[in-house]
């Protein structure tokens, strides 16, 4: 006596002759990258780094960087950050801004840290990260001061050279990096240098809003009447900053 009938399976074959199928898609749509079609995403994505900036903080963290951003700028971000007032994606009100730690570095890699005073190129008796010793210090070429004072002192003269600039541009909005540079330019030829009689090219910039221009007043290379070597590259690298967020030290090597 046979057994129930079995009715044999015959879609094993066809069942893989489907994955095979879908596997052969899936590869040609992975060497499909060269064309014109996926070019053109590649494109688009390239000239939009703020739409990925923005889709990466709505998934809770920001994959994405501006140009010269490190880690460090972004740490803490979350989804319930606002691209729209973020100063390294949105151009805002100067008095809102404070100088960015990574300016903070490059300020002082360029002044570097001295505790005994000392003259400037210019002549004039500096001490510190590059302060300007004034009446009220009671400093002498040749005193020592300590590490805690040094940074007082850089506390201090960061605050004035903040509010220079917040005086000079006015209702000028600014990134972080064109208010960080600009912060460097009256930290290193003193906020006076910034006012209308002084730099009437860099007022008139300002008020055409001619960020350009602005850009272009930056140079400061003269010290006691000749050319500094050290203020060509700071004046590049403040440059640099201003236009393209890179604070990267310029000089050779």
């Amino acid at each position: 006596m046979t057994g129930p009938t079995t009715i044999r399976d015959h879609s094993g074959p066809n069942i893989a002759r489907k994955k095979r199928g879908a596997r052969a898609k899936l590869r040609a749509m992975h060497s499909g990258d060269n064309t014109p079609r996926s070019a053109k995403l590649r494109r688009r994505l390239k000239r939009a780094p703020w739409a990925l900036a923005a889709v990466s903080v709505a998934a809770g963290s920001l994959g994405s960087c501006a140009p010269g951003q490190t880690s460090d700028d972004v740490r803490g971000w979350s989804y319930q950050t606002n691209l729209k007032t973020n100063p390294n994606f949105t151009r805002v009100n100067a008095a809102l801004l404070a100088t960015s730690e990574r300016m903070r570095k490059a300020l002082a890699q360029e002044e570097g840290m001295r505790l005994t005073v000392y003259r400037d190129v210019a002549g004039y008796p500096t001490v510190g990260i590059g302060h300007l010793v004034r009446p009220e210090d009671g400093l002498k070429v040749g005193d020592r001061i300590t590490r805690e004072q040094a940074m007082a002192f850089l506390a201090q003269d960061l605050k004035t050279a903040e509010q220079a600039v917040v005086d000079v541009v006015g209702d000028l909005k600014l990134y972080q990096h064109e208010f960080d540079a600009l912060v460097d330019l009256a930290y290193n030829v003193g906020e006076g240098t910034l006012s209308e009689s002084e730099s009437p090219d860099l007022n008139r910039a300002i008020a055409l809003a001619d960020y350009t221009g602005i850009a272009e007043e930056l140079d400061y290379r003269f010290a006691g009447g000749r050319i500094a070597g050290g203020l060509v590259h700071r004046s590049e690298r403040r440059a640099q900053i201003f236009l393209e967020a890179n604070y990267a030290d310029v000089r050779p090597g």
